[in-house]
């Protein structure tokens, strides 16, 4: 163990004070058959997309793209230290619709010991595990994932970010991970929350404790985006702020800021936080940009 608890970065463990501003959610490299000419690939690109984020004032990324699914852990390594910015990657795996039928059933070879081995022993080191539900419920893959995932977390202690799909199945979710399978809540990060936007939902299941990520305003889910400040200012007013992260969630090559359409990685900062600030204060803003990621990525590493 660490003795303190840290942030594995791909350039190595940081202390959680020195992340700076997050985006909590987000893909510099990324490719999926179901994003045909869309790959985020090219690493001049996502290099540009961070030194981008850097300019108004980002500190750190955070990568959900898990294995197989082109996530380029050398490249962005080189990013970070090119660039100066904070780089978490992802093990983990997605829906099977992410990838090849010929790479489905390879992926799920000894699930639990790859995961441990990228958070622990790679060259480039991951600092989350990346795992995915189903619409309104898990099918038995998410399962068979979920189980490998909580067992790499009581191994080594890392966070277990889940994709709801189109923001649903979170009490099913909670119900293995942390009911069955004895994963705490704080160790969890359920994202897409938006993409279903039902207020009350959202306050129960952060009455559970685990972290809440919004990703948003984006181009893929523009049509929910107009909801998001009323949803964060329900669960501010129910006393949940402190569980709150953002991410922008760039997972196509035209939505990127610098070589795309937008808005890119830099729009979190330059579009949403200044409308989060008139809204809610800059006490609020720091918490879900600075304090709470902080929390939820640090880990006493066990390994």
């Amino acid at each position: 163990m660490s003795g303190a608890p840290a942030v594995r970065t791909v350039l190595g463990d940081v202390p959680p004070g020195d992340l700076g501003v997050c985006d909590s959610h987000d893909h510099l490299f990324l490719s999926s058959p179901s994003l045909p000419g869309q790959e985020l690939d090219d690493p001049v690109a996502a290099e540009a997309e961070l030194r981008a984020f850097r300019a108004v004032g980002g500190g750190t990324l955070v990568q959900w793209t898990p294995r197989g699914m082109g996530r380029r852990r050398a490249e962005l390594a080189a990013c970070s230290r090119r660039t100066g910015v904070h780089v978490v990657a992802a093990t983990g795996l997605h829906q099977a619709r992410h990838y090849a039928p010929e790479v489905r059933a390879h992926l799920l070879d000894g699930l639990a010991e790859r995961f441990v081995a990228d958070l622990t022993t790679a060259p480039v080191r991951a600092g989350l595990i990346k795992t995915a539900g189903a619409f309104h419920g898990l099918d038995d893959r998410a399962r068979y994932v979920m189980t490998a995932a909580a067992e790499a977390h009581h191994a080594t202690g890392a966070p277990i970010a889940v994709h709801l799909e189109q923001g649903t199945g979170a009490p099913q979710v909670l119900d293995l991970l942390c009911g069955r399978l004895g994963v705490p809540p704080t160790s969890v990060v359920l994202g897409h929350l938006g993409r279903d936007p039902d207020g009350r939902a959202h306050v129960r299941v952060a009455r559970t404790g685990c972290f809440l990520a919004f990703d948003g305003p984006s181009r893929a889910h523009h049509a929910t985006d107009w909801r998001l400040l009323d949803l964060l200012a329900g669960l501010a007013d129910a006393g949940c702020a402190e569980q709150l992260l953002l991410g922008g969630d760039t997972t196509t090559a035209a939505a990127r800021a610098s070589t795309g359409g937008g808005p890119g990685v830099p729009h979190l900062l330059t579009g949403l936080r200044p409308r989060l600030a008139e809204e809610f204060g800059e006490e609020f803003v720091r918490a879900v940009f600075v304090t709470n990621p902080a929390r939820a990525f640090a880990v006493d590493w066990r390994a």
